[in-house]
């Protein structure tokens, strides 16, 4: 007695098909389960078979063999356990044949029966999608996979509820509108002065380009940046999914995501190179792959260890991740804008108006030296985050721009955009870049002026443009002028 159930296993954000063959035959009572599985897999025994008899159902007495095909792919994680279940169960003759036809099945097994939802539910349903199959799984899981378009969704509670042909009713989840109380983003309103901090914020977030903010400690600088996600256009069509999938096998909430709101992550200085680019065994995103779509605040920016720093620089120019390992080469998407803050030196009052700093000029160049040139190249944008007067601090009603206007200007910006070869326009380059810019002869020659006075190199010429690009973006000017050009150079300041 034989059956086969079609399921998956997690390589990076991908679902790659695998078939659960069960076969079960006369002898001495036995289980083995074949094909390259992890201990996760191979402990999948005896949760199935208990899991069959608290359910009512039979578990073969002779000889039951499991394979798991492709043999040499390796497999990870207790998804499995629900195919395999109703492998048994179907070849056994307990469950109909066409049960499992047209469906892809994952999920986890208690011992009482229940099913449990796994991390990666939407790649697996993704991948059932691209197959032309549904997906049968765990109903708790199902909110977060059934409201995306073209995935069929079949959720179930317990195992006994298959042999009886009882499915749960799954509901999409809530949209954004309905989410807005639980995740009221920080308003750009509550902070006080920094008209150039904000500037610099308004940029990135119409064109998404990096920033790294250096001031002393306490001046704003992460006040500023969790304030980047509420001036930042939501989460469109494909962008929603991508976002979503990356969250799913990581095994966080995906409703933020699917309902449009982007991910703001910010991992500590202490965060190993594992966690900030992924890795481990089995293979997980990291911090950069879970920002994808979204923002990457790095606070104690020098704090980080240079070999993680410098991992950040293909992410940051290709938008994806690729890690080469001996059993696979796995690529994560990581498109970001990264908001990096430090402070100007050890102590953190170099430049400071009232308070003397007490480092060394070698201190300082050690200090910046643990990021690296190529790495500060790759910034866009540097802004001076200083204090704010406390008087203005202690105004009854101070004024200040609210994060919604901002967003009007930025979605402005990036309307006009669209029409280009690649949005947003940190990602222009080459021919088209220049052909965007537009620039006259002055805006020309004051860019050429100086890229040699500050000995600028060829990728932060690029970036240059794709910034005064983008603040002709705001300005709702079709060509960059010479006042762009020079808008982008004051926030080079690190350069010049």
């Amino acid at each position: 007695m034989q059956a086969v159930v079609e399921t998956a296993t997690l390589v990076g954000v991908e679902a790659v098909p695998v078939e659960v063959q069960a076969d079960v035959g006369s002898g001495l009572p036995s289980f083995s389960i074949v094909g390259l599985g992890d201990a996760a897999v191979m402990e999948a025994r005896e949760r199935v078979r208990s899991a069959i008899r608290a359910s009512g159902l039979e578990f073969p007495n002779g000889r039951v063999t499991v394979n798991l095909a492709p043999a040499p792919l390796r497999k990870h994680g207790t998804g499995f356990d629900l195919p395999i279940a109703v492998a048994l169960l179907v070849a056994t003759r307990q469950l109909p044949a066409d049960l499992a036809a047209g469906h892809a099945v994952v999920g986890e097994l208690a011992l009482d029966g229940s099913v449990r939802a796994v991390d990666g539910l939407l790649a697996h349903a993704l991948a059932a999608s691209r197959r032309g199959l549904g997906l049968l799984g765990p109903a708790r899981g199902g909110p977060a996979v059934c409201g995306v378009p073209g995935v069929a969704y079949a959720g179930v509670e317990r195992l006994g509820m298959l042999a009886r042909g009882q499915f749960a009713v799954v509901t999409p989840p809530r949209t954004r509108a309905g989410m807005s109380g639980e995740l009221e983003l920080p308003d750009m309103a509550e902070v006080i002065g920094h008209a150039q901090a904000k500037r610099a914020l308004e940029i990135a977030a119409a064109g998404g380009h990096n920033v790294l903010m250096l001031g002393p400690p306490g001046s704003g600088k992460t006040m500023l940046a969790r304030r980047l996600p509420g001036i930042l256009p939501p989460l469109e069509g494909e962008e929603r999914v991508e976002t979503a999938l990356v969250h799913s096998v990581a095994g966080l909430d995906t409703r933020p995501a699917l309902a449009g709101i982007r991910p703001f992550r910010a991992p500590h200085h202490t965060c190993s190179l594992a966690g900030l680019v992924g890795g481990g065994s089995p293979p997980r995103p990291g911090e950069v792959s879970l920002a994808h779509n979204g923002v990457l605040f790095l606070d104690e920016f020098a704090e980080f260890a240079p070999a993680a720093l410098q991992t950040l620089r293909q992410p940051m120019e290709d938008g994806s991740l690729t890690l080469v390992r001996a059993e696979a080469r796995i690529r994560y998407p990581a498109s970001f804008v990264l908001i990096a803050a430090m402070n100007p030196c050890p102590c953190g009052f170099q430049g400071d108006t009232e308070r003397r700093c007490s480092c060394s000029d070698t201190v300082v160049d050690r200090y910046r030296a643990r990021i690296g040139g190529p790495l500060m190249d790759r910034l866009d944008l540097m802004v001076r985050v200083d204090r704010v007067d406390p008087e203005r601090l202690l105004e009854a009603e101070p004024a200040a721009e609210a994060s919604g206007s901002i967003r009007s200007r930025v979605l402005a910006a990036r309307e006009l955009a669209r029409s280009r070869p690649a949005t947003p326009n940190a990602r222009l380059s080459g021919a088209g870049l220049l052909a965007a810019c537009g620039l006259d002869r002055a805006a020309r020659s004051s860019l050429t002026k100086t890229a040699r006075s500050c000995h600028l190199s060829g990728r932060a010429i690029t970036r240059l443009l794709r910034v005064a690009r983008t603040a002709a973006d705001l300005d709702g000017c079709e060509r960059v002028t010479e006042d762009h050009v020079m808008d982008a150079v004051a926030f080079r300041s690190w350069d010049r």
